[in-house]
C-alpha cells in the first residue's frame, strides 16, 4: 500500500509539473520572460517537499533533453538561411567559446578563490549558448532573419566545443601528466569530424527509411525520426565522436529534405521538446538547495555580470572580426548569448567526478542561467527594436494548417465522417446549407482524395475536411445531422473533430480526376 501511494504521489507531481509548465509558457510570453524561469521556480518550490540530489539522473535526463532540443531546432533550420552565416556561426561556436572560457575562467579564479584550472573548468561549463533558450526566446520575435539564423546555428553547434573543454579540463585536473596540447587538438578535430560525418550519414539513412516506410498510422513517423536522433547520438558518442553535433547535423539533413509527414514530425518534436525543457529546468531547481544560495549569491551575480557585459561581447567582436556584421548587429549578438540547459548538464560533470568544487560550481551556474534568462531573455526584443534590427512582419509566415494548429486564427479545420441516415448523404456540396464562410477543403473516399467541387456528391463513408470559423461549429453540425429517424444503438452521433487531415494512407492514395 505504501509503495502504491508513493507511486501515485510521483505521478500526480509529474502531471502537476507538466500542467504548471504549459500554463507558465502563456504567462511568460505575456511578461516577456523565457518560460525556463518559471520552470526553475517550480523546481525550487518543489525542493521544499522533495529531496533530490541525484546528479547522475540529472545528467542522463539533461543529455536526453539536449538531443530532443537540438533535433527539433535542427529540423526547423533552413539551410538556405544559414549558408551565408556559417563562417560567423562556426567562429562563434569555437573561438567564441574558447574566449568566453578564458575570460570567465580567470575571473572565477579570483572571485571563487579556486585554482586557475578549476576556474577555466567553470568557464567551459558556462561558455556556450543554449539551443533551448535561444530557440524558445527567438521563436516569437521578429528579429532580422540573418541574426536569428546566426544565433540559432551558433547555439546548435557550440555545445560540442563546451563539452570537449569541460571533459578535457576535468581529466587534466585529475590526471595532469597524461595530456598534451597536440594530443588534445587532434582529439578535438577527430571528434568534430566524426560527428559531422556520422550526422550526415545517419541523416541520409533516416530520410531513405522514413520515406520508404508505409505505416498504418501517421503517428509512427515522428517516433521513428526521434529514434534515429537518439541512435545518432548513441552510436557517435560510443565511437568517441561529438554526439550532439551529429544530432544537429542529422536534423539539418532531415529538415532540408523532402520528408514524408514533415508537419507531423515537426509538431511532435515541438511538444516533446517542451516536455524535455520543463523536465530539465525543473530538475535544475530541484538540484539547487536554497539554503546554500545566500553564501554565493554575490559572487554568482558578479560572474553573471562579467559574462553578460564583458566575456560575451569580447567573444562576439573578436569572433566576427572578419564578418560583415554592423556594430548594432554585433551588440545584439552579444546580448543574445543566452545560457540554459547545456550548463546544467555540464555542471553535473564535476559533481559526478567528486570534485570538491562541484556543488559550488553548480550553485553558481544556477545564478548564471537565472540572470541570463531574466535580464537578457526579457530585453532581447526591446533592444532589437531600439537598434532597428526587428522586422515589421514575420520573416517566415505560417502556412494555413500551422496557423490553425497554433491557434493564431479564429478558424479551424474539422473532419466529419458521413454515416447512413445523415441529411448530407447523397447530396451535392453546392446544395448543402453551409454558412457562406465555411468551405469543404477535401473529401476522403476509400483510398482516394477527391478534390471537392460544387457538383461533388457526398456518399456514405466519406470523410469531409471542413474549414470555417470556430463560431460556426454548431451550424456545421446541423448540416450533417441525421434525418428524423430514431437512432439505432449502433448509429453514432454526428461529430466534428478539430485537427489537420490525418491522411494515414498518403503514399498509396491515387489523386482523383
Amino acid at each position: 500500500m505504501a509503495i502504491t501511494m508513493q507511486t501515485d504521489t510521483i505521478i500526480i507531481l509529474l502531471a502537476s509539473l507538466l500542467l504548471v509548465g504549459v500554463v507558465a509558457t502563456k504567462f511568460s510570453s505575456r511578461l516577456g520572460l523565457p518560460a525556463l524561469v518559471f520552470f526553475i521556480a517550480a523546481g525550487m518550490v518543489l525542493s521544499r517537499f522533495i529531496y533530490f540530489d541525484n546528479a547522475f539522473l540529472t545528467q542522463v535526463v539533461g543529455t536526453f533533453a539536449l538531443i530532443i532540443i537540438l533535433f527539433e531546432g535542427g529540423m526547423q533550420t533552413k539551410y538556405v538561411t544559414i549558408r551565408p552565416i556559417i563562417p560567423a556561426a562556426l567562429s562563434l561556436a569555437t573561438v567564441g567559446v574558447v574566449l568566453t572560457t578564458v575570460i570567465i575562467g580567470v575571473s572565477a579564479m579570483y572571485i571563487l578563490d579556486v585554482p586557475l584550472s578549476h576556474g577555466l573548468l567553470f568557464g567551459a561549463i558556462v561558455g556556450s549558448t543554449d539551443a533551448a533558450a535561444v530557440f524558445s526566446v527567438l521563436g516569437g520575435k521578429n528579429i532580422k532573419e540573418r541574426l536569428t539564423s546566426t544565433l540559432e546555428a551558433e547555439s546548435g553547434s557550440n555545445d560540442p566545443m563546451a563539452v570537449f573543454l569541460t571533459v578535457t579540463l576535468i581529466e587534466w585536473i585529475q590526471f595532469p601528466e597524461s595530456h598534451h596540447i597536440f594530443t588534445l587538438i587532434l582529439s578535438f578535430i577527430m571528434e568534430m569530424g566524426l560527428g559531422l560525418a556520422l550526422g550526415l550519414a545517419f541523416g541520409w539513412v533516416a530520410v531513405q527509411i522514413i520515406n520508404r516506410m508505409n505505416f498504418d498510422s501517421s503517428g509512427l513517423y515522428p517516433v521513428m525520426a526521434v529514434a534515429f536522433a537518439i541512435l545518432t547520438y548513441g552510436v557517435t558518442s560510443a565511437l568517441h565522436g561529438s554526439g550532439l553535433l551529429a544530432v544537429y547535423v542529422m536534423a539539418l539533413k532531415l529538415g532540408n529534405t523532402d520528408l514524408t509527414y514533415r508537419q507531423s514530425i515537426l509538431q511532435f518534436n515541438k511538444g516533446f521538446g517542451w516536455i524535455m525543457q520543463i523536465t530539465m529546468f525543473t530538475l535544475l531547481g530541484l538540484l539547487v538547495f536554497p539554503a546554500d544560495l545566500p553564501a554565493i549569491m554575490v559572487r554568482g551575480m558578479i560572474l553573471s555580470i562579467i559574462l553578460m557585459f564583458i566575456a560575451r561581447p569580447v567573444a562576439v567582436f573578436i569572433s566576427t572580426l572578419f564578418v560583415s556584421f554592423s556594430l548594432k548587429e554585433k551588440v545584439l549578438l552579444s546580448w543574445a548569448g543566452l545560457r540554459g540547459a547545456v550548463p546544467i548538464v555540464l555542471a553535473t560533470y564535476p559533481l559526478m567526478s567528486k570534485m570538491p568544487d562541484g556543488q559550488l560550481f553548480f550553485n553558481v551556474v544556477f545564478f548564471v542561467i537565472l540572470t541570463s534568462a531574466l535580464i537578457q531573455g526579457a530585453t532581447i526584443s526591446p533592444l532589437a527594436i531600439k537598434l532597428g534590427l526587428a522586422d515589421n512582419s514575420n520573416s517566415q509566415p505560417h502556412s494555413l494548417l500551422e496557423l490553425v494548429s497554433l491557434g493564431k486564427t479564429k478558424s479551424e479545420i474539422n473532419h466529419i465522417h458521413v454515416h447512413a441516415g445523415m441529411i448530407a448523404s447523397g447530396q451535392q456540396i453546392q446544395h448543402l446549407a453551409l454558412p457562406t464562410d465555411v468551405l469543404v477543403t477535401a473529401v476522403i473516399r476509400g483510398e482516394e482524395i477527391v478534390t471537392p467541387h460544387g457538383d461533388t456528391q457526398i456518399c456514405e463513408g466519406d470523410t469531409l475536411y471542413i474549414l470555417g470559423p470556430k463560431s460556426e461549429r454548431e451550424n456545421i453540425k446541423q448540416v450533417f445531422r441525421y434525418t428524423e429517424v430514431p437512432f439505432a444503438p449502433s448509429v453514432p452521433e454526428p461529430e466534428l473533430i478539430p485537427g489537420e487531415p490525418d491522411l494515414t494512407k498518403e503514399k498509396s492514395l491515387p489523386s482523383s480526376k
